[in-house]
This record gives structure tokens, sequence and C-alpha cells, in this order.
């Protein structure tokens, strides 16, 4: 017997999805810097899925009022763009701002508000100029005060138009792809050059929020995190303390100083012990931190973390990695996306919750990207090309049931952001898993809803959804 109940959402929720500037607008005419995706390409096209570049990715800035119309239909209140540092900034991120970008951000903010859609607008997103990486990217000062610049800006020229802001979108991504496993240029193995990056990269956040406060606009600003919740194996003191220092490396190197302002005294102490701990940084960078925290933080899921204890031994001789301390632990009976090789565990978004409520003061949160990748979905259109992806549904469903539980357990959430609008690239794997909520066919840009869009659609409109809560894990 099911117990099917309407779960009901708090008034004013942000329905919407996310993107980003490289994932989406394509190159186009309005002048624009080389960024390091640009470039790697250029240097290893075998790295990228098919050979697929970023060159027209969807198109979004030929196409956005197209795009926006798309976005009422599949029933966004809110929508996460990214503004491209190296289009408002073409020559190489600094020097004089592009009038023609800022031409194009007022354009599509104007029609999003225009349209009933708040602009949230992210800062940087994995697209550093090229030639900002030549001068040693997060490890100079230099590029953290040309980020500073771009995000001055930027508060200039659209704090009239942007609901909230944020500083970067998950700045661990481009230090473990940069510097610790190979999937961002430059494709570097150096953990204690990933450390100081790691820590410019939080100073920039808060130099940035430093900045901000003094414009008074009626927005807030934050950041989004990638965050995991981790989980120990068994009970066993080794698994435990496994999954602690993963949680450490993971999760609190951004968050707490991001949010809180300070660096957990463990993760400290350990990155000492093995000396890992970045070489620049002064007590007025720390002050710095300290005093310019997120005012709203937005909370990126796909999967659990799941660890153990190491049973091997680690080479000395190797680089100093973070699985010197632990193992990955594959549980029996885990649900998986085959696709994309991550676990599909619907609670961990309401254990991620329950941790921002209960560790960081219940920060004003929202969920920031949520989403199922899957491949060949054209194998699941009908006759008139709609692809019926009932398994997305069922995804959404599952985790916001779980969300649901979260805010009704006192977590502070505002809203829901789907990964992603409309099938987008997505770096090193191009095209090869979609994620939209309306399919893209590359070779026409021509955009269709799917059912998932649909199924967005009247979420948003009834600010809510039925649900079997027997399906609900206690």
């Amino acid at each position: 017997m099911s117990t099917i109940k309407k779960l009901s959402f708090p008034e004013n929720f942000w329905w919407g999805s996310a993107w980003s500037a490289e994932q989406a607008e394509g190159r186009g005419e309005t002048g624009k810097a080389e960024t390091v995706w640009e470039r790697w390409y250029k240097e290893q096209p075998n790295r990228f899925y098919q050979r697929i570049s970023s060159e027209i990715t969807t198109d979004h800035i030929h196409r956005y009022k197209e795009d926006v119309q798309l976005m009422k239909q599949t029933g966004h209140n809110s929508f996460r763009v990214s503004i491209s540092w190296a289009r408002m900034f073409p020559q190489d991120g600094v020097g004089e701002v592009n009038p023609q970008a800022i031409a194009f951000y007022r354009d599509l903010f104007t029609e999003m508000n225009k349209n009933g859609i708040k602009v949230f607008a992210n800062l940087y997103h994995f697209d550093m100029p090229a030639k900002l990486q030549d001068q040693g990217g997060w490890e100079s000062r230099d590029v953290v005060d040309a980020y500073v610049h771009f995000a001055k800006t930027c508060f200039e020229e659209f704090g009239d138009l942007v609901f909230h802001w944020f500083t970067f979108n998950e700045p661990l991504g481009p230090i473990l792809g940069s510097y610790l496993e190979d999937f961002h240029y430059p494709n570097l193995v150096d953990f204690k050059r990933g450390s100081q990056a790691a820590f410019f990269t939080i100073l920039a956040h808060a130099k940035a929020i430093e900045v901000f406060k003094t414009y008074k606009l009626s927005s807030k600003i934050g950041v989004i995190l990638n965050l995991s919740p981790t989980f120990p194996r068994s009970q066993n003191l080794a698994d435990v303390k496994a999954a602690e220092i993963a949680d450490l490396f993971y999760t609190r190197s951004f968050l707490d100083p991001m949010v809180k302002g300070n660096f957990p005294p463990k993760l400290v102490e350990l990155l000492s012990k093995y000396d890992q701990l970045p070489l620049d940084f002064t007590q007025e960078d720390l002050a710095t931190i300290q005093e310019n925290t997120a005012q709203i933080l937005g909370l990126n899921y796909y999967e659990p973390r799941r660890v153990k204890a190491r049973l091997t031994a680690i080479n000395p001789e190797g680089p100093f990695l973070p699985e010197w301390f632990f193992e990955n632990h594959v549980m029996p009976g885990r649900r998986m996306n085959e696709y994309r090789g991550w676990e599909i565990y619907e609670k961990g978004i309401y254990d991620l919750c329950m941790d921002i409520k209960n560790n960081y003061g219940n920060i004003e949160a929202f969920i920031s990207e949520n989403g199922m990748g899957v491949a060949n979905e054209e194998r699941f259109m009908d006759e008139t090309g709609q692809v019926i992806d009932e398994y997305r549904i069922e995804f959404i469903q599952d985790h916001l049931a779980y969300l649901w539980k979260a805010i009704n357990d006192g977590c502070n959430i505002k809203g829901y952001h789907l990964w992603t609008f409309i099938d987008c690239w997505s770096w090193i794997n191009s095209y090869k898993n979609r994620y939209g909520l309306v399919s893209l066919d590359l070779p026409t840009q021509k955009r269709t809803i799917k059912k998932s869009g649909e199924f967005y659609k009247k979420l948003s409109d009834e600010n809510g959804f039925d649900y079997d809560l027997d399906l609900l894990v206690p």
C-alpha cells in the first residue's frame, strides 16, 4: 500500500537550471580571449570526445531570445549563467573591457528579467583566459587581482539586473583536474602547487566579496560548491578515520574558509606534516578570508563519496595525493548511472543539507546542480522526435522528495536548479552524455523540449508534485 502525498515547496521557491558560458555560448563575434579549453583543444583534440570543441556548443550567444522563451516553457523562474571573463576582457583577461560583451550580457539579463526569470550570475566556471594561465593561473597574485577587477566590472555593469552573484562554481574542480587528476589544462600532478592555487582561489573569492559589499546592491553574493557526503565503509575506526580525511580534502577544504572564514585545523595539520601547505600567504590574506564569507551557498550534488581504510601501501616516491589516506569503497548493491559512472543515492541530498544546517549556521542555500547524464538519448525518442526521458523525471522526483524532507526538517533551502537546461557541451566529454530538459540536435541546433521539460513546467507551476512517501528511507 502506498502513501501518495502532494509535496509542496516554500513560496517563491527557485525552480530553474544552470550552465556556463564556455559550455553554451559558443565563441561568437563579440571578441573573446582564448580560454584554457580552447588552447587545450588545439594542442590535444584527441582528449575531447569525438573531437568536438567549444567553438559553437549550444550557440546561445545567437539564440538567447529563443532560449529564454524555452526557459519559460520549461517552468524556469530563475537560471544560472556564467559571465565569460575571456569575453569581457578579450585582451587576455585584462586591459579594456569589451563593450560588445557588456551589450550581450545586458541584453540577455534584460530578456530574462522581462520574462520573469531571475538572473543568477556566476563569475568563474573553469574558463581561465589562456594567457593568464601562462602567468601562473590561480597560483599567481596578479591573476587574483585581475579576477577581482573582472568581478568589480561585472558588479558595475550588471548589478541592476542580477538577482544573486556567485564567485566560483566548483572551485575544487580545477584544483583536482589541473594538479591531481589530469582532467583540466595544464594537466600537472603537483599537490603543493595545487594547494597554492586553492588558497589564492579562496582569497579571490573573499576579495570579490569585499569589493561587492562596497556597491550596496540588493543582491547577495556567495559560492557554488560540489559537495558529496562522505560515508565510511564501516564503523571500524580505521574506516571512520579514512572517511574523515577524505571529507577534509574534498568537502571542508573549500566549504570552511568560503563560508566560515577559516581553514579546518586538522587539514592544516596534515598538510603541514607532509610539507604540502602553500608557500605564499600572509596574515592579511587570512584576515581578508575571515572577514569576507559567502552570503548564500549553492550546493551541487550528484553522488555520495564512499571510502575505506587503505589496505595497500603507498609508493613514497610517488606524488603526494589524497588517496594516500584512503581507498574508494564500492558499496555492494549500489544503484549506478552507468553512463557517467556515478552512484545514484537520493538520500545524500538530505544528508548534505542537514550538514549545512547543523555545521554552517543554516546559511541560506539552494541546490545549484543536480542531474542525470545519459548517452544516446535518441533511443528514447518517439515518432515526433521528443525524448521520453522517464528516467530523468524519476531521478528529479526522488531527489526532490529528500529535499522536501530536508526543508521540513529545518534546512534553509530556497531553490532547486537542475543541470541542465539544453543539452550542452561537457568539457572533455563533449556531448557524450545529455543532461538537458531540452534536447539539442547538434548539426541543426534545433531545440526540442523533452518529456522532463514538460514535467518541470508542471512542477514549477504547482510548486510541488505527488509522491509516494513510502519510498523515503528514514
